[in-house]
């Protein structure tokens, strides 16, 4: 655990300097805005084993596939988050002598990371070889109102003696990713200059500029440069007790938004403009801009410090990583934090994120997230004729950043196909929270019959079970490969083809206009296509055993020798780094939810003891390897009244990373998971849900917790709901609203309470 953490309702605060942690801290207290973000590496220089990373939403780089030996519709390439330049380097010299963490006698050392400001602090007392003892502060912010800049504010006060100091910020660009394929750099100069570096990706063809203007009170600069680096050093003359402060202001532009020739005067403009605003007025405007994003989104626990930072921690990581400012970003696994994944797009977003995005940010933002899907869905079309489908049927890619398949491990790429039905899922989520019908007719409608196609070419009829079954599948439990009849698939599956049809008559009944402009995009055969989806649905193989009452994770489960999780040797846990693959594949154990994946997705198709009994018999078999898991287990724990369960899964899934439960935080946060730990306070604890598309609250609090409150987003207007032991009390801030309170339908004005 990261015992070294204290615990603080808004602060990550770490004491004490521990080499072995360096890694682990970079990812927790990494910084973001929504467009750009990085670890939190230190400015100045530091030898030891480090991970540095600065990454730019929607800036990568296809690096070329490896694998043992290629099989048909491999992806050749998986696309690759960059480590960009390392535009926050500050070298330091005291009486000449570098400062470098690594070598360097360290007497004191406190970092903190303030979520409500998104702030990172670090002050710290260090004695030089020379015996010199100084004390360095830099506060570091990556502004939420101005998108493309970044600041450093950087103090030396000597202790001990008068000190001559020099300060020497740089730009480098010389960088290379740690995952890379092929040992490849992925970058190439453009033009470095005397206050800004140029560079191009390599294949993708991407530049950003990087430009710096800095402040010094009484110092002059020098100007140093090499390729792809710059730097401007000063050196100082500092009494005992006085303390000198470098402002450093970096402009940071790509083309993603900027022509290429106009990026290194964008970056210089928005510097220089930085420099003449001052480091107190930036920042009052960025904590501005944070404190009107916590508003409709925070979360309140009392009585319990650690489930209170936990949540606190997932909200401000989900704000720092995705805004809803760029229609062609989306959310990486591991958001600003670290290489692994790639930064890329997957089933995470629409099965997790949609929800937090869409109470919190509001519809627009929501919408966009799903518009994504909408302007990719020819290559999802591709990406399934690559594959042997045709006829418009899409195959949306496990792994993208513009749409295309990046994945190439077989049974993920080939067999891991649910994810098309959590897009599908997602578009009717965002319509029962939002009431916004006529996305169905702009956008949803065609995406939803891509999808429909897909289903009905994969599914096969069974001449001996007479049933049309879904054969060579991998479920959400990836401890189990090219499995038929996973039921998790084959449910959303049908529920896909259902809801397509539905949606086909609806969009003909209401936008007659669309209707007709999609029939003829589409070449759509209302008649005939729904016909078949209908027959598929009346006619589907789903696995159950009716003996214990529960649905059959797959064809044969229960051939597997039974055994829970409890009765592995603690020794061997987790199993995916202690045993062998075969062993894996031939055990009962549950890398995730998978029946109960689909039983959380669909909860009003199923009776309270039907998710019991599944619930009782799945939960003690599954290893929760992924960080997807514990969230929906809590959510379904409390639907069936195991408080106990459901708060430890919580705590589970709220400090993860924090406590660093899989050993593997040094990689980078989970940031896709962390929509799922506030959908276990919202939905679990705090009993949200859509009922006959009237938004519903049935809440539920674990023992430890005296209240919980939290705000929502819903249709234009924040709610505020404030739960104890006892009553509910939800308060609208905008005009009012129909919604189900414990059961009971009303409308709510401006507050309501019930009894619980």
């Amino acid at each position: 655990m990261n015992e070294f953490l204290k615990v603080n309702p808004w602060l990550l605060v770490e004491e004490g300097f521990a080499p072995e942690r360096i890694k682990s801290s970079e990812s927790l207290f990494a910084l973001g805005n929504g467009v750009m973000g990085g670890r939190a590496n230190f400015e100045e220089k530091y030898s030891g084993e480090s991970l540095q990373g600065n990454y730019i939403g929607g800036v990568y780089y296809p690096d070329k596939t490896r694998v043992g030996w290629w099989k048909n519709g491999y992806p050749e390439y998986f696309a690759k988050v960059l480590n960009s330049a390392f535009w926050i380097g500050v070298d330091i010299r005291i009486n000449g002598e570098e400062l470098d963490l690594a070598q360097t006698e360290v007497l004191d050392f406190h970092r903190e990371m303030d979520m409500r400001r998104s702030v990172l602090t670090r002050r710290m007392r260090v004695r030089m070889h020379n015996d010199t003892e100084v004390e360095i502060e830099a506060v570091r912010f990556i502004s939420l109102d101005r998108r493309e800049l970044g600041v450093v504010r950087y103090s030396v006060m000597p202790l001990n003696r008068d000190a001559q100091v020099t300060f020497a910020p740089y730009i480098d660009a010389d960088v290379r990713n740690t995952d890379a394929n092929y040992d490849e750099k992925f970058w190439e100069e453009v033009r470095t200059e005397s206050d800004a570096v140029q560079s191009r990706t390599k294949k993708s063809g991407f530049e950003v500029a990087w430009a710096q203007a800095v402040t010094l009170e009484g110092a002059e600069f020098q100007v140093e440069t090499r390729p792809e680096r710059v730097c401007h050093t000063s050196t100082v003359n500092c009494r005992q007790g006085e303390k000198k402060t470098l402002f450093k202001y970096v402009g940071i532009s790509s083309s993603m938004n900027h022509p290429a020739e106009e990026l290194l005067a964008t970056a210089r403009k928005v510097a220089h403009e930085a420099q003449e605003t001052g480091f107190d007025a930036l920042l009052e405007r960025h904590e501005a801009a944070w404190a009107a994003r916590w508003h409709s989104c925070d979360v309140t626990i009392e009585g319990d410090d650690e489930a209170q930072q936990g949540i606190r921690f997932c909200i401000f990581m989900l704000l720092q990583t995705y805004t809803g400012v760029d229609t062609r970003l989306n959310i990486g696994p591991k958001g600003f934090t670290g290489e692994k994944y790639g930064g890329v797009t997957y089933w995470d977003t629409e099965a997790y994120c949609l929800s937090f995005y869409m109470a919190t940010a509001g519809q627009e933002v929501a919408r966009e997230l799903l518009k994504y899907r909408y302007n990719q869905l020819d290559k999802a079309i591709e990406n399934a004729g690559k594959l042997g489908f045709g006829e418009g049927a899409a195959l949306y890619p496990m792994v993208t950043i513009n749409g295309e398949e990046c994945h190439n491990e077989w049974e993920i790429t080939f067999e891991e196909i649910h994810r098309n039905g959590a897009i599908a899922h997602a578009i009717a989520e965002y319509i029962r929270y939002t009431g916004d019908k006529a996305y169905l007719a702009q956008y949803g409608l065609e995406v939803l019959i891509a999808i429909a196609r897909f289903w009905a070419q994969r599914i096969t009829w069974s001449a001996a079970r007479k049933q049309y079954v879904l054969l060579g599948v991998t479920g959400p439990n990836e401890y189990e490969n090219n499995v038929n009849n996973n039921w998790y698939t084959s449910y959303i599956a049908c529920w896909c083809l259902r809801y397509a049809a539905e949606a086909a008559e609806w969009v003909r009944r209401n936008y007659p206009e669309e209707y007709r402009r999609i029939v003829e995009k589409r070449n759509f055969d209302e008649a005939a296509e729904c016909g078949k989806w209908s027959e598929i649905n009346a006619k589907m193989y789903l696995g159950e055993d009716r003996e214990l009452g529960i649905f059959l994770q797959q064809d044969n489960y229960l051939d597997k020798e039974q055994m829970t999780a409890e009765q592995l040797d603690p020794a061997e846990r987790p199993i995916n780094q202690k045993w062998s693959w075969d062993r894996i594949l031939r055990s009962c154990f549950i890398k995730q939810a998978d029946v109960l994946q689909g039983i959380y997705f669909f909860q009003e198709d199923f009776d309270v003891e039907t998710i019991r009994r599944n619930f009782h018999f799945y939960e003690p078999r599954t290893v929760h390897e992924s960080s997807l898991s514990p969230c929906v287990h809590a959510i379904l724990a409390t639907k069936i009244g195991d408080m106990d369960k459901a708060y430890e899964m919580y705590l589970r899934t709220s400090r993860l990373d924090l406590d660093d439960y899989n050993r593997e935080v040094e990689e980078g946060c989970h940031v896709t998971s962390m929509a799922g730990s506030w959908k276990s306070v919202i939905e679990g604890f705090g009993g949200m849900s859509m009922e006959d598309d009237t938004l519903a609250f049935t809440p539920r609090l674990p023992r430890a917790w005296r209240a919980l409150t939290f705000r929502i987003n819903y249709r234009g207007r924040i709610l505020s709901v404030k739960v104890t032991h006892d009553t509910v009390l939800v308060e609208n801030e905008g005009s009012p609203v129909t919604i189900k309170l414990c059961g009971e339908t009303l409308l709510l004005d401006k507050q309501a309470t019930r009894s619980l």
